[in-house]
């Protein structure tokens, strides 16, 4: 390896597939979704959940986690969530320093509690974070949900985070799971990487490992990686580290598509998508109008995970209807940008009739947006499900009776998956000056749990 390392100038091995902290890539929303998540955490009482097929980065963010979270959050983390549900609660008190030897179930929960209370007693938080949670049996599943019940007289006791991939959601659809389903507020998904953020992707990797020549990947290098891996971070330093090796085995400093082919048929991945052999022809003969497109919508949707969601931090509701019946969305992970009342889809605008003031503030949105910096910023209000134009229409009164209403600004967005307005304000040449601005908010306003966010995620 170290010949490898001196041939193309490296420090260390760009590609790893361990999760290494001083590789995280904040692109492709991952650096908005890690601030997102240590705000849920630290300032939400729900469970948080993060989901994404195997290789999308679940473990670097949940690495990550445990690196940025404040000094004042104890965090608990879970490697091995396959255990019964006395071993849970076993390993939490060995986390916590709780003696566990002849204790009942009952009485080592007790025992937490009063562990957890000492501590937010001193000020402290308690977040436990479950990687590979969809393994979870289903009797450690309903521990957690009554671990989330632990509180004092104020607040919850212990934070939970979820890393899961998407079978977790498939799961938690379960009508047996509805209690813990309903106890999840905050949904994340990492989708994956689209060809711009391949490319990127790679280029950082690179310089974090020392390399400082030009790009050794040419640009059909790349589209073949991204096409191969599929946009999955780890097939995507798999495939490139072979592809380096590929070049250094031959002597040349450039890696082409002739590498990456050796690349893709030394690693051998399986699609993510196989091709269902079960034929719709017959059927669609016997289906007509709107049965063929519920019928084909239907199965295009089980076999799709949610797509990545907006970095925004809100309340999590279920799926609107309407979502299914978008066939026309390019790729199952593929987001759907932010946009306005008058870009959102026909069907969303036949069902939903927005108030005059929503309608107001859409429109300053579309002025704004327009010639808005990527690298301002502005401070998040709300995020909430489009249906809910009463909490909408409510929210933007309060804020334009409080603040500037020049400076309120309300989109419409479908990255979550759902049917999505978001009300944001001010405009500011830093997330410093974002801050400083959400510290004069008005105390209604602040109640809603405003934070700062880059212009450059809206688009």
């Amino acid at each position: 390896m170290s010949l490898y390392l001196d041939h193309f100038g490296l420090r260390e091995p760009p590609f790893r597939i361990t999760p290494h902290t001083d590789f995280f890539f904040t692109g492709a929303n991952r650096g908005p979704t890690l601030d997102a998540l240590i705000y849920a955490i630290t300032q939400d009482e729900g469970i948080v959940k993060v989901t994404g097929e195997v290789g999308s980065g679940k473990t670097m963010l949940c690495r990550m986690l445990l690196e940025r979270l404040p000094d004042n959050v104890e965090t608990l983390y879970l490697a091995n969530p396959s255990l019964s549900r006395q071993e849970i609660l076993g390993a939490i008190a060995d986390e916590l320093g709780v003696p566990i030897e002849g204790k009942a179930t009952h009485s080592l929960t007790r025992a937490l509690q009063d562990a957890l209370i000492a501590r937010y007693a001193e000020g402290k938080r308690v977040v436990l974070l479950i990687d590979e949670a969809h393994a979870m049996p289903a009797e450690s599943l309903e521990e957690i949900r009554l671990l989330s019940n632990l509180e004092s007289k104020a607040a919850k006791l212990l934070q939970i985070a979820l890393f899961a991939q998407p079978e977790l959601d498939e799961r938690l659809a379960a009508t047996d799971m509805r209690q813990l389903r309903e106890r999840i507020t905050q949904h994340f998904n990492l989708a994956p990487l689209k060809q711009d953020d391949v490319a990127a992707y790679i280029e950082f990797r690179l310089r974090a490992a020392g390399y400082h020549g030009p790009n050794p990947f040419t640009a059909d290098a790349v589209t073949m990686i991204a096409k191969v891996s599929e946009g999955l971070s780890r097939r995507i330093n798999i495939l490139a580290d072979k592809a380096l090796l590929a070049a250094y085995s031959s002597g040349t400093h450039q890696v082409g598509s002739n590498e990456i082919k050796i690349a893709a048929q030394d690693a051998r991945f399986s699609p993510l998508n196989p091709k269902s052999p079960f034929n719709l022809q017959p059927l669609l003969w016997g289906v007509a109008g709107a049965g063929a497109v519920a019928l084909i919508t239907a199965l295009i949707m089980s076999n799709s995970p949610r797509s990545f969601r907006d970095a925004d931090v809100s309340l999590a509701a279920p799926p609107a209807p309407q979502q299914a019946e978008q066939p026309a969305l390019p790729k199952r992970h593929q987001a759907l940008p932010l946009r306005s009342d008058a870009q959102a889809p026909a069907g969303n605008q036949d069902k939903i009739r927005f108030a005059p003031l929503t309608r107001q503030h859409f429109g300053q949105y579309d002025r704004w947006i327009s010639d808005a910096p990527n690298n301002h910023y502005f401070i998040q209000l709300l995020a909430t499900d489009a249906s809910q134009t009463g909490e909408i229409e409510g929210f933007l009164n309060r804020a334009t009776a409080a603040l500037d209403a020049s400076q309120i600004r309300a989109y419409r967005s479908s990255l979550s998956g759902r049917d999505r307005v978001g009300v944001i304000f001010g405009d500011y040449d830093s997330r410093e000056e974002a801050v400083a601005a959400m510290q004069t908010l008005p105390e209604s306003i602040k109640a809603a749990q405003p934070f700062p966010r880059q212009v450059s995620k809206l688009r």
